[in-house]
């Protein structure tokens, strides 16, 4: 710690690594909080696997990346030697050590989707003998066989039970050592308050409030929208909502499923053009909150979700009023009648959503903020 005598604050020196930052979103959860911090005069420094050249964002803190691999075979081979020793962390641990060099730290903030970076995180901690967080976004145990990672980790399909079971004991073993555990939904704080001594926070996922917010843009079309990638376990999801629309056989009415190639801004526009915006899930999944749930709150279109994960989720959506969770075939086609006619009196639809400030980002920032402090001890 050193005293900023311009600003008359108290400024700590943190070490943030994190899992690749690349498409579609560039990892809003962290970008948001390095804003935040960096604005209020925190020192940090940023490490992290380079997946692409150039990222199209400013930012006023220093974002150090490493390509780790040169080509898909190179990946490959590294990945399955990773798989077995654990090759991908322990590089990337050498190459921050090396970085850094003597720089002094005051904390280390560790944000992954999975397991890496995690264990740079505990080894860079002890080494220095300062505290560090780690933020969990993602568990493998939240839905059957990890679908979610499938699509990253194409050539380990056939062996994507033996890759999680590897990825959860590492990443059990690296937060034995945490002073503290973010996460992103009560369902992650329970387990995870299960496998580490640590304290567990809970910090939703948001929604950027600059970014996303309630206009009233009339459309020529009721459309109904998803954006976002979709997974093994969100088919019967897509099933439903065609044969929904299909039996309505509503006139002007669009459904679009967007897959990607959006920016942040052309998001949020598409969802104030949107009527309806869809949130796909399953009764097999356990805690998960997708951004995009967050991002039509944000700008107040009403929330699908289908079906209901009568969990966490359908909690938030009854709790801000953001809209229906259900999978019963009834209820989702009164739900888009009811939307539809909202459509024809006045152009656009809007959801009357309350206490959505408690999902903003700036809210998340200042979560975060307090977490650090008191794991540093400032």
């Amino acid at each position: 710690m050193r005293l900023n005598n311009e600003h008359g604050i108290i400024v700590a020196r943190i070490l943030i690594l994190t899992d690749p930052i690349g498409k579609p979103s560039y990892a809003p959860r962290i970008r948001y909080l390095c804003d935040y911090l960096s604005n209020k005069g925190y020192d940090i420094t940023v490490y992290t696997e380079q997946i692409e050249d150039n990222l199209p964002f400013e930012h006023t803190y220093p974002i150090n990346q490493w390509r780790i691999y040169r080509n898909s075979w190179d990946w490959a081979l590294k990945s399955l030697w990773s798989l077995l020793t654990d090759w991908r962390n322990s590089h990337f641990t050498q190459l921050v050590r090396q970085a850094v060099g003597k720089q002094s730290f005051d904390l280390i903030f560790c944000t992954t989707f999975s397991t890496f970076p995690l264990p740079t995180a505990a080894a860079l901690a002890s080494e220095m003998n300062i505290p560090w967080i780690a933020d969990i976004r993602d568990l493998d145990e939240q839905i059957a066989g990890a679908q979610y990672q499938s699509h990253r980790q194409w050539f380990l399909r056939p062996f994507r039970k033996w890759y999680s079971r590897v990825n959860i004991r590492r990443r059990n073993r690296a937060l034995q050592s945490a002073t503290a555990v973010t996460t992103v939904s009560p369902w992650h704080v329970q387990f995870i308050s299960r496998i580490t001594p640590a304290p567990v926070t809970l910090v939703y996922n948001g929604f950027a409030p600059e970014t996303y917010r309630f206009e009233p843009v009339p459309s020529p079309v009721f459309t109904i929208s998803y954006i976002g990638r979709l997974y093994e376990f969100q088919q019967d999801s897509v099933t439903c909502i065609q044969k929904a629309v299909n039996e309505l056989n509503l006139p002007d009415l669009k459904l679009q499923l967007i897959h990607s190639g959006l920016t942040t801004d052309q998001v949020a526009q598409e969802i104030n053009r949107s009527s309806i915006m869809l949130v796909f899930t399953s009764r097999q999944t356990h805690g998960m909150m997708t951004t995009k749930f967050y991002e039509a709150l944000g700008c107040e279109k009403p929330v699908l979700c289908i079906p209901s994960d009568d969990g966490v989720l359908a909690q938030a959506i009854s709790d801000t009023n953001a809209g229906l969770a259900t999978g019963n075939m009834e209820q989702i086609k009164t739900f888009i009648r009811s939307r539809y006619e909202e459509w024809k009196r006045n152009g656009y639809t809007h959801q009357n959503v309350i206490n959505k400030n408690c999902f903003s980002r700036l809210t998340e920032a200042h979560q975060f903020e307090d977490c650090i402090r008191h794991s540093a001890r400032l």
